[in-house]
């Protein structure tokens, strides 16, 4: 269980969150519809555990680029998916091996929120992101 927590860490991102992976999927790399750059930037996003066996609080770093949420750092234990749209709505897809965690919510000026689950809903939680740079 302690390794599905490092998983849900990601999140924070992310969590955003919460992006994808350093190097964009192909999904990713195509013109998304609806993609919004206002939202670029380095973002510190910090997720919080309601339910479940996860660790309780993570703050992670993350960025977003041409509306492509992505890994702040070279960690490369898990991938991180993820858009955000114009109106500033997002998801994020975290996963490390067969486990992964969702988040969805909303960013807008330099702050955004949302909620998160992992594990088939096991894990439950609320993310907070603020823009740094």
């Amino acid at each position: 269980m302690r390794r599905f927590g490092v998983v849900v860490t990601a999140v924070a991102i992310a969590t955003l969150l919460a992006a994808i992976a350093v190097t964009p999927s192909d999904a990713a790399r195509r013109n998304t519809p609806g993609r919004s750059s206002a939202y670029d930037g380095l973002w510190s996003v910090s997720i919080m555990t309601q339910s479940g066996p996860c660790n309780p609080t993570y703050r992670y770093p993350a960025r977003i680029v041409g509306g492509i949420v992505q890994q702040a750092e070279n960690d490369f234990s898990y991938q991180i998916s993820g858009i955000v749209v114009a109106s500033g709505g997002i998801s994020v897809t975290v996963s490390q091996g067969l486990q992964s965690a969702t988040g969805y919510g909303r960013l807008y000026g330099s702050r955004g929120s949302g909620h998160w689950s992992a594990g088939g809903g096991q894990c439950r939680g609320t993310w907070s992101a603020i823009r740094r740079g």
